[in-house]
């Protein structure tokens, strides 16, 4: 017998039956990386995570004789649709065993829970904000997932979607190159050169750690204004805008943070991070007693660099600034010899321009990942 049960998230064992799922999911699955505990219950933790504070999410287990065999979440964005003029719902988080009844059962869930809102279409997978990876991916299992930042699943899982009606809203591709095929074009470094010889916007080097958390603030709200005209956006909150700095900082390397400053004002960053995958999947979520150890080690042996999070605001497109992120990035890549491998992630197709800019970096397309939508009837 199937069932659907809500998750009260003030009930630790229900609460923990949703973390926990995934884990047996991918229990023989060598690509998939899992989150951090702490990351994992704070989405379902009403006070900690800033998202609640603006909007409505439920969480949603199927339960097939007394086993859990899938979860799904369900979101109402308030400010992406007061922004956008939408009446949008999302789901989120969605894991289920290669079962069609339990995947319809989530799915028809989060339908009549959007309904009920007078929400009229559903988008996902689409989460609590920027550092939640899009999609669902529909090319590049046989690859490990690049710690949290992209979603993983199993293929099966773009069949189960797929029947309930969802069609395609964008996809969101990742590039793959070696370090040394990270050779700078020389129309990019033409660009570059000019942009500095200018001298409107010059590229800022941090001395150490404790200089990029002096200049997070500044950071955080380029951040948030760099993506007013991105599919995706919706204003953040400055508690949402913390949210994202502080979780930055925490594994920054100040050497893999380049920023464009216009004065004293940050007008774009461009920001890579120390693949750490492989000590996640390790660490099993556990940050003790020995996870922690053994991913700060990961820092100094990984051979991959993820390039994930580039924008430039509005205001400043079209004068060079993309050419200085990547030149400035470039260098430093290829003065890092620890790096053999060299990530790009997430790129929606919409984002023609940044797209060419992949391929004139010699990216190889080797991830994607796809978000539906579904209009209601």
């Amino acid at each position: 017998m199937l069932a659907i049960e809500k998750v009260d998230t003030e009930n630790k064992r229900q609460v923990r039956r949703f973390v926990e799922l995934p884990h047996r999911i991918y229990s023989d699955c060598p690509q998939w990386v899992p989150p951090l505990n702490v990351d994992a219950y704070n989405q379902l933790n009403r006070r900690k995570h800033p998202f609640h504070e603006h909007s409505d999410l439920d969480f949603f287990l199927a339960v097939r004789d007394g086993r859990d065999v899938g979860r799904i979440a369900a979101i109402e964005n308030k400010p992406y649709n007061k922004y956008h003029n939408k009446k949008t719902a999302n789901f989120y988080l969605f894991e289920c065993e290669n079962d069609p009844e339990a995947a319809a059962a989530l799915f028809n869930t989060v339908f009549d829970w959007a309904k009920a809102r007078g929400l009229d279409t559903i988008v996902g997978p689409k989460g609590m904000g920027p550092l939640d990876g899009y999609g669902v991916l529909v090319l590049g299992h046989e690859r490990r997932q690049t710690m949290t930042m992209l979603n993983y699943n199993h293929a099966y899982y773009q069949s189960l979607v797929e029947a309930q009606g969802f069609v395609k809203e964008v996809d969101f591709v990742s590039c793959y190159l070696p370090a040394e095929n990270f050779q700078m074009p020389e129309r990019v470094k033409q660009i570059a050169e000019r942009v500095m010889e200018r001298g409107h916007l010059e590229v800022k080097k941090f001395a150490n750690k404790q200089e990029l958390v002096r200049w997070a603030d500044r950071i955080g709200k380029a951040y948030n204004d760099a993506f007013v005209n991105n599919w995706e956006y919706y204003p953040l909150t400055p508690r949402e805008i913390k949210f994202v700095v502080d979780n930055i900082m925490t594994i920054a390397d100040h050497r893999l943070i380049k920023i464009i400053t216009h004065g004293e004002d940050v007008v774009g960053f461009l920001f890579a991070f120390h693949d750490v995958s492989a000590a996640m999947q390790r660490a099993k979520g556990k940050l003790f007693p020995f996870g922690l150890i053994d991913i700060l080690l990961e820092l100094r042996r990984t051979d991959t660099a993820a390039v994930n999070g580039m924008g430039i605001l509005p205001q400043h497109q079209g004068h060079g600034g993309n050419a200085l992120l990547y030149y400035a990035m470039g260098n430093t890549l290829l003065n890092f010899k620890q790096f053999a491998h060299v990530e790009m992630t997430q790129v929606a197709e919409s984002a023609v321009q940044m797209r060419a800019d992949l391929k004139n970096l010699n990216g190889v397309e080797y991830k994607n990942h796809r978000v539906y939508h579904k209009v209601l009837e």
